[in-house]
């Protein structure tokens, strides 16, 4: 298909920050299923033309291309809702959001766009009803996933004890030195970090190469991660609102590069894996200072879960299985 995707190149929209989550990940995806991708960076076509002609570009690049589909990963509002419907116009195909966030900016973010789009793709099945409340009918529940043409087994060898990536938001840096109090070896790359950010490879070396690989996806409430904070400081909503658990990409990138994953158990997780037997999980941060110390005694029991847990990502899980899910939906399969 011919897709007109619709995202930011840049981490954040910074260019400084290295490429986003989404060109990663969902553009790489696209690409490496065969598809022919036609970007339009709108962070960057705003920050060199302003806001109101980035949106007439957008609509200027629709029409000409002719696309299949225009796939969108707002971020923000820079891009407005009278927009998407033109684009669906003039471009003669439908429209589809990924809406990574709803699980805590359904009421002031999803709730303005989904209406002028053909379609809406949420990661939160509880706001689902919220969609079909607002007269938001076309809506496809999907999940994160694992890139499999950014993510494989680099290695058979272990090099690390216990790793974390990610941001030491919350109460992270509480739990690490838990662990390390504990005996621990724990290992931190990441913004904030002393470390800092690994590169993509580095990370991916990483995941295949832990003993075990932690998902602190609980440990950010209070705080948030940074497009959190940077779309409530715009939008000057209060920062104190806490926000439900959810499963992230982490959860499937460690696994698809062979590694073990210790993750916190949040809802729907059972969704995806068989808990225990394909992922590790804890519910505290005692659990979580036991559960290291069991699997790190039981290197047998640990590589049968990292094992089971790559072979389902691969089996179900990767972007491939997502994309082609949700344009079947969509009626483009």
């Amino acid at each position: 298909m011919r897709i007109l995707y619709v995202a930011m190149t840049d981490d954040y929209g910074d260019p400084s920050r290295g490429l986003s989550f989404e060109h990663t990940n969902l553009y790489a995806a696209l690409e490496g299923m065969g598809h022919e991708v036609v970007q339009f960076d709108f962070m960057r076509r705003k920050a060199a033309v302003g806001k109101r002609e980035m949106n007439a570009e957008l609509v200027a690049r629709a029409h000409e291309v002719k696309p299949d589909v225009s796939f969108f990963v707002l971020f923000t509002d820079e891009i407005a809702p009278r927009t998407i419907e033109e684009v669906a116009r003039l471009g003669g195909a439908p429209t589809i959001n990924w809406f990574a966030d709803d699980h805590w900016r359904f009421e002031n973010f999803t709730s303005h766009f989904a209406p002028s789009l053909t379609w809406s793709v949420t990661t939160d099945a509880d706001s689902i009803p919220k969609y079909h409340a607002i007269g938001a009918k076309n809506v496809i529940r999907s999940q994160w996933a694992c890139n499999r043409y950014a993510y494989s087994k680099v290695s058979d060898q272990l090099a690390h004890d216990v790793t974390f990536i990610g941001q030491p938001h919350g109460n992270r840096q509480e739990v690490i030195a838990r662990l390390r109090a504990a005996g621990h070896e724990v290992e931190c790359w990441g913004f904030g970090w002393p470390a800092g950010r690994l590169g993509h490879q580095q990370m991916v070396q990483v995941f295949s190469s832990s003993r075990i690989n932690l998902n602190l996806s609980n440990s950010s409430d209070p705080d948030m991660r940074l497009r959190a904070r940077i779309y409530r400081l715009l939008k000057r909503i209060d920062e104190s609102a806490p926000r439900r658990s959810q499963i992230t990409g982490r959860t499937f990138e460690v696994p698809g590069s062979g590694g073990f994953l210790l993750t916190d158990r949040v809802p729907h997780l059972e969704d995806y894996f068989e808990l225990d037997k394909e992922v590790g999980v804890f519910e505290s941060t005692d659990e979580l200072v036991e559960q290291v110390g069991w699997w790190l005694a039981h290197p047998q029991e640990r590589e049968a879960v990292a094992e089971a847990g790559y072979r389902r990502v691969l089996a179900e899980h990767t972007y491939d299985h997502r994309f082609q899910e949700i344009f079947r939906a969509a009626g483009l399969a």
